[in-house]
C-alpha cells in the first residue's frame, strides 16, 4: 500500500492482549492492509539479544512492515515507562509525518497505562531504601501497600516483586499514596483523534495450547543457548530483563537448580499464569473493545475485519462492540 498524503493524519490503533493470543500476526496483516507501521508495546522486545524468549518479530517480518521500539536498548541500559513514552511519541510523529497509521501492539500493561494515563510523578530510586525493601519478604510489602495505598494494592501485579518494591519505595519517600502521583499526559498529538483499543482474547484451553506450543518452539529454536550468550553479556545484572519469563527459568537451569524438562514445564506454567493476569488487567484497566477469537481463526481474516472497523471509525460510523471473530 502506498503512503497516504502527508496532510492525512490517521488515528492510532491499539492491539492488546495476553501473550500468545496472536497479536503480532494480526498487527502485521493489519499494517499491510492499512498502510501502517507497528510500535511494539513490549518491555522485553526493546532489548537487543532477547529474541527467542520474547517472540520478537523476525527479520523477515520487520522487513515486511516497519517496527518501532524493537532492539532499541542494550542489556546494560535502563529502560522504563518514561523512555517508552519518549520513543513512542517520536515514533507516532514520524509515522504521521509520512501519512501512515501507527499500530501499537503488545502486552505490557504498564506501557499502555503510561500512554493513556500518564506517568507517576515519583522520586528517583533511593539505593539504601531499595536495598532494604528488596530484602523484605513480599507478603510484608504487600501488607504495607494494602494499608497505605488500597487503590494501588487492588490493581498492582502482586506477583511482581519489582513493582511492589517500587510502589512501597515511593510511598515511603513521599508520604503519599503511589496512586495519586500521576502526571498529566496524554500526548497532545493524539488528543483529537479517535481511539481504537482492541483486546484479543481466546478461550482458556485454546490459549493454553498456544502457549505450550510457543514455549516448545522457543526451546527447540535454541532458548538455552541464547540465554547462555546473554549471561555473558550481563543478563543477570539487568533486573528488568531477568524478570522475563523463560530467561529467568533457563538461568536457574544453567545454575543446576532443575533439569531441562522441568524447566520447560515451569516456563509453560509461568507463562500461562502471566497470560491470565494480562487478560484480567486489560479488561479492568483499559476501555478496550474485546475481540474474542475462535479456535483456528486465521490472522488475516481477523485483520481484514479490524481494517473494516478502522475504516468505519474513520468515516464516523458506529462500531459494533464485543463480537467474536470467526
Amino acid at each position: 500500500m502506498h503512503d497516504a498524503p502527508a496532510h492525512s493524519v490517521p488515528a492510532p490503533v491499539f492491539i492488546a492482549g495476553p501473550t500468545a493470543v496472536g497479536k503480532s500476526a494480526v498487527a502485521l496483516h493489519l499494517a499491510e492492509l492499512l498502510g501502517g507501521e507497528i510500535i511494539s508495546v513490549d518491555s522485553m522486545q526493546v532489548y537487543r539479544g532477547l529474541d527467542l524468549g520474547t517472540a520478537k518479530p523476525s527479520p523477515a517480518e520487520q522487513a515486511l512492515v516497519r517496527h518501532h521500539l524493537v532492539d532499541v536498548a542494550e542489556l546494560t541500559d535502563v529502560f522504563d515507562a518514561a523512555r517508552f513514552l519518549r520513543l513512542a511519541t517520536a515514533a507516532v510523529q514520524d509515522i504521521h509525518r509520512r501519512g501512515r497509521v501507527p499500530i501499537f501492539c503488545g502486552g505490557t500493561g504498564l506501557y499502555f497505562s503510561a500512554w493513556f494515563h500518564g506517568l507517576g510523578e515519583a522520586p528517583p530510586t533511593d539505593p539504601a531504601m531499595r536495598t532494604l525493601l528488596e530484602s523484605t519478604p513480599l507478603p510484608e510489602l504487600l501488607a504495607e501497600l494494602e494499608q497505605r495505598d488500597p487503590e494501588t494494592f487492588a490493581r498492582i501485579d502482586r506477583e511482581n516483586p519489582r513493582r511492589v518494591v517500587r510502589a512501597v519505595e515511593v510511598i515511603r519517600l513521599t508520604g503519599r499514596p503511589f496512586s495519586v502521583q500521576r502526571a498529566t499526559w496524554p500526548a497532545a498529538l493524539n488528543s483529537q483523534l479517535p481511539t481504537l483499543i482492541w483486546c484479543l482474547s481466546r478461550e482458556p484451553a485454546d490459549l493454553r495450547r498456544r502457549i505450550e506450543a510457543r514455549v516448545d518452539a522457543m526451546f527447540t529454536a535454541g532458548l538455552v543457548a541464547e540465554t547462555r550468550t546473554l549471561l555473558e553479556r550481563g543478563l543477570e545484572h539487568n533486573r528488568t530483563a531477568m524478570q522475563a519469563i523463560g530467561y529467568r527459568q533457563v538461568v536457574e537451569h544453567l545454575r543446576g537448580e532443575r533439569g531441562l524438562a522441568e524447566t520447560v514445564a515451569l516456563v509453560k506454567t509461568k507463562t500461562w499464569q502471566f497470560a491470565r493476569r494480562q487478560g484480567t488487567w486489560f479488561r479492568r484497566q483499559l476501555a478496550v473493545e474485546p475481540v474474542p477469537l475462535a479456535v483456528g481463526t486465521d490472522a488475516l481474516t481477523v485483520a481484514c475485519q479490524l481494517a473494516e472497523r478502522f475504516r468505519a471509525a474513520a468515516a464516523g460510523n458506529h462500531l459494533p462492540a464485543n463480537h467474536s471473530v470467526h
